[in-house]
């Protein structure tokens, strides 16, 4: 398997590149994974690598179509268990229980073929919107909505903090051997 290259620096469009590389980057650790392996958890906060997936996807459609553009989104919290929602005394609505979730039917292919197809859309938006471009006020930020250079920023970290997760979550389950 040839792991996807990191974007060049003289890129144009720099922030669809690197995300675009970390999309990349997160299915390939994953698919070093057999089934089995992909929806066991090895680490005491039970996430899976296939949960993982799931939520980096569901992660940057909240962001940036949900969020950012203002679209209504069929499942916004598809990632997380939904079935003993907390309250957040400064959030406007409850936010589920802190505990990702994939239906049994779903497999790492599909993930993947959702999470490129999101991708694609983010790098329409970014490629149609200034970064200074402020998000429409609605249940993601409020009135108090960010830039879309705030999101990138935003979206950017989360995917790198959790490929260093997947990292030691892919070397756990399939050894220091292998390619991680």
């Amino acid at each position: 398997m040839t792991r996807p290259a990191e974007p060049d620096h003289h890129a144009e469009a720099l922030w669809a590149a690197y995300l675009d590389f970390f999309r990349e980057e997160a299915i390939a650790k994953v698919a070093l994974l057999e089934p089995k392996e992909q929806r066991r958890t090895r680490l005491p906060s039970g996430w899976t690598p296939l949960e993982l997936l799931s939520h980096l996807f569901h992660m940057e459609q909240r962001w940036l179509v949900w969020g950012f553009l203002g679209e209504s989104v069929a499942e916004v919290w598809g990632d997380w268990n939904t079935a003993e929602p907390w309250a957040d005394e400064d959030a406007d609505e409850p936010r589920p229980a802190a505990r990702w979730v994939v239906p049994d039917d779903v497999t790492a292919e599909q993930l993947a073929d959702r999470l490129r197809a999101l991708g694609r859309r983010t790098t329409e938006i970014l490629a149609s919107y200034p970064p200074m471009t402020v998000a429409v006020e609605g249940p993601r930020f409020g009135t108090d909505p960010a830039t879309l250079e705030w999101i990138c920023f935003h979206v950017l970290q989360e995917y790198a903090r959790h490929m260093g997760h997947l990292d030691i979550a892919v070397e756990l389950a399939a050894g220091s051997r292998r390619e991680a």
